[in-house]
């Protein structure tokens, strides 16, 4: 959610109307300006056009405590491709224009294309990669196996969501926090209506993910059952991965990123969460109680995703 040439000349297109009546302005003083916002969108879309890029060109929207985010971040850093990463407060993109995060942006040429979704993004990867360079995206190869246990993943992803803001949202520092507000590589823009929409966005998340004493035991209860699931694998021969194999895959970074948001490893985000990042005994107690209980039950799993973080994160 980030402001560039296109969406200043919508911006100023929504604004247009409001500016004409609130300051009376004539027919033709409203019709130079509309002009005016033309031509300035028209000169972008000529220098794009003319651009040659040195930068990447595979952007990564993202939001700095977001375990999707994390699934594909790392993802992209194990693959060793060149892309840029852009934070924005991710619950705005929500409400304002029904975008989520990790949203990889493309170009070829003037045209930019987008992908949302984590399992998309890594599809799409997958797709980009793997006849060019077969070797560095082999983990990235999608099977049956791997894709029904990502997709179990995934779901535990949205169920840790709900223990989270099940637990945060009463505390409004807190959240804001987490969401970005101290984070300087959010736009200054977006941290600055996070504090006055917080009412608003809370209210948002609590019905977008039903939060209520009875989603949150739903939620906690799948989360032991996918956190048992992996420490049953892992624990039948000591295996590299969970699906065995002597090598990582895809569906091992996707529990360990997913992971990460409550284990809260060292090198989390490979860096790009530092600012977010709180101290453990900052979070609600209830929280805390939760992360030494899965700590303590599922020991296997729990060393698996330090591993991972110690041995296999890239920065």
């Amino acid at each position: 959610m980030s402001f560039g040439p296109k969406q200043y000349f919508l911006a100023g297109l929504l604004l247009l109307p409001l500016l004409a009546a609130a300051f009376d302005w004539s027919f033709f003083g409203t019709l130079l300006l509309l002009l005016l916002l033309l031509l300035m969108r028209w000169a972008s879309v000529f220098r794009e056009m003319g651009r040659r890029d040195k930068e990447p060109t595979l952007v990564l929207e993202t939001i700095s405590m977001s375990h999707f985010v994390e699934k594909v971040r790392w993802c992209m850093d194990r693959l060793g491709i060149d892309y840029n990463e852009q934070a924005c407060s991710g619950v705005l993109g929500v409400m304002f224009t029904g975008r989520t995060v990790p949203r990889l942006k493309f170009r070829t040429g003037i045209v930019e294309s987008s992908i949302g979704h984590s399992p998309e993004i890594l599809r799409f990867l997958w797709g980009e990669h793997a006849a060019t360079h077969p070797e560095a995206a082999a983990f990235l190869a999608p099977d049956e196996d791997r894709l029904a246990l990502e997709k179990r993943f995934d779901r535990y992803g949205v169920d840790l969501q709900v223990w989270v803001y099940y637990h945060i949202l009463d505390d409004r520092d807190l959240t804001l926090r987490l969401w970005g507000a101290e984070d300087p590589q959010v736009p200054a823009w977006q941290r600055a209506i996070m504090r006055p929409l917080f009412p608003v966005t809370a209210w948002f998340l609590r019905r977008t993910f039903s939060i209520d004493d009875d989603h949150y035991a739903r939620a906690v209860r799948h989360v032991d059952e996918v956190l048992a699931e992996a420490e049953a694998l892992l624990g039948q021969d000591d295996r590299v991965s969970l699906l065995g194999g002597n090598s990582l895959n895809y569906v091992d970074i996707t529990f360990a990123g997913i992971s990460g948001l409550w284990l809260r490893p060292d090198n989390y985000g490979g860096g790009m969460a530092d600012d977010c990042m709180v101290p453990l005994e900052a979070l609600p107690e209830a929280m805390q109680a939760d992360i030494e209980r899965w700590k303590t039950e599922y020991p296997v799993a729990t060393a698996f995703i330090e591993r991972l973080y110690e041995k296999e994160r890239l920065q």
